[in-house]
């Protein structure tokens, strides 16, 4: 057993207890709630450079209190049965927390993608989804899969093309899989959805921080100095994010080899376009270098909010003992154990919880999920009468002051959403309801100390809501 996937499992099992406790919810309930439904491990051949590799793969369903199911697959070689189960149960907290229909799931290939080219990336891919959908932990109407760590949108037109081949009747094989490219049924704005997620849960906060932390927190965005810790797609995309539409400060950026420290602010693009190039971020020409076992101090380092974005339990205890952040935030899934999240509860730092902070994958998959069933794109419907209502509007304006309608104002105005506009804006809608939500039950409900426990909270109630619906 992974040591530190019994850690993770143990952590998350933890912050849903102290929920249930909350909620007086007998112990059996607690159980069928806690425990995964069902998990698939299959050790599925592929032949790969006139070799036969037997290539370890699992996928968990936590819960089916509703359907489908919908979670990321992963590869990495560090995954584990384990880890696989206890991300599933996440994605079951944060789906209901964020009242999406979904009922949680998470799979994975051990296998590190760094080692295999696209050919072979791709045999791999379509071998472990027929292995998915020959059981039926594939499918538009019961399991729904999306990107994660080493996966892209490349990895699921694959999955998807391969469900198709497989099912060639099913008309509505495009929405098996979430997370694919704009040319295969995607939606626009996913590929940024759980960055952006980020970035508008901070603003949530710092409009309307908890009572008693609200002297610790930045009055404003501006300026604010943020550490990133992993600058994949989520990192990456939350920083952009913030420095475009808030004017914040990336102070410092920590990936697997090493951090970049700049306090005039780092060049979010200039350093993304590097690594993609290099790998890394050792040799950047701007700012200064640190080694990996500098990494604790760099978290440690002066500045207003720190994301951990790059895994599971990366703020260790020792560092939440020193952190000088006011605010931490949970891009990556888990980044805070029990007891750090315990440690930095004691030191009044706002903890935004993984449930909530990087729900906006999920959140916009679900909107591509939907467009896939509906068959037609966002905006098709209502744009072009948007605009002819927008125009009539501004003609009339005209007419009764005698004035041009503002050049500034037009653009924005008279122009029809357009996919992108509707996704950003359903996205905001529901990062914004959901923190009001955790908001009020936090100071409705004394026993809730802080908005990781009121996230849970409201999760857990709404799944024995469920269950109870169906006479369990």
């Amino acid at each position: 057993m992974d040591k530190n996937g019994s850690a993770f499992s143990d952590s998350v099992d933890r912050m849903f207890e102290t929920a249930a406790e909350i909620l007086d919810l007998s112990p059996d309930l607690r159980e069928k709630i806690r425990v995964c439904n069902e998990s698939y491990t299959t050790r599925f051949g592929v032949r790969l450079k006139g070799r036969l590799h037997t290539f370890t793969g699992w996928r968990a369903v936590h819960s089916t209190h509703s359907k489908p199911v919908k979670g990321g697959i992963r590869f990495s070689s560090r995954s584990s049965l384990e880890e696989v189960e206890t991300l599933a149960a996440l994605m079951t907290y944060k789906c209901s927390l964020m009242g999406l229909p979904f009922g949680g799931a998470k799979g994975a290939v051990a296998i590190d993608p760094s080692e295999w080219d696209r050919a072979d990336l791709e045999r791999i891919t379509r071998r472990f989804t027929q292995e998915l959908s020959r059981h039926s932990f594939m499918s538009p109407a019961q399991n729904v899969p999306a990107p994660d760590m080493g996966t892209n949108e490349t990895t699921m037109r694959w999955m998807q093309d391969e469900y198709s081949r497989l099912y060639p009747n099913e008309i509505n094989a495009d929405a098996v899989v979430t997370g694919k490219p704009l040319t295969s049924g995607g939606i626009e704005g996913r590929i940024e959805a759980t960055g952006r997620g980020v970035q508008l849960a901070i603003n949530e906060c710092v409009k309307n921080p908890p009572p008693e932390q609200a002297d610790r927190l930045p009055k404003t965005l501006e300026g604010a100095r943020v550490i990133v810790q992993g600058f994949g797609n989520v990192g990456y995309h939350a920083a952009k994010s913030l420095v475009e539409s808030n004017g914040s400060r990336i102070v410092a950026v920590l990936d697997r080899d090493g951090a970049i420290t700049d306090d005039a602010g780092i060049d979010v693009d200039g350093l993304r376009q590097y690594m993609d190039r290099h790998g890394g971020v050792a040799g950047y020409p701007v700012g200064e270098f640190h080694d990996p076992d500098q990494a604790a101090s760099v978290l440690q380092s002066d500045c207003d909010i720190l994301i951990p974005a790059a895994g599971e339990l990366t703020i260790t205890e020792d560092i939440a003992r020193n952190l000088r952040a006011s605010l931490l935030v949970e891009a990556a899934n888990g980044p805070v154990g029990y007891e750090a999240d315990a440690i930095l509860r004691s030191r009044n730092v706002t903890v935004l919880p993984d449930l909530f902070v990087n729900a906006g994958g999920v959140v916009v998959s679900y909107f591509e999920w939907v467009k896939n069933l509906s068959h037609m794109p966002f905006g098709l419907m209502q744009r072009r009468h948007h605009e002819n209502v927008s125009n009539v509007l501004a003609k009339s304006l005209e007419t009764m002051t005698g004035q041009p309608f503002p050049a500034d104002a037009a653009a924005h105005f008279l122009s029809g959403p357009k996919e992108i506009d509707l996704v950003r804006s359903g996205l905001e809608e529901i990062m914004h309801s959901v923190y009001v939500q955790m908001m009020n039950q936090l100071v409705a409900t004394p026993e809730i100390e802080d908005l990781r426990t009121a996230a849970y909270y409201i999760a857990v109630r709404r799944i024995a809501d469920a269950y109870a619906a169906i006479g369990i």
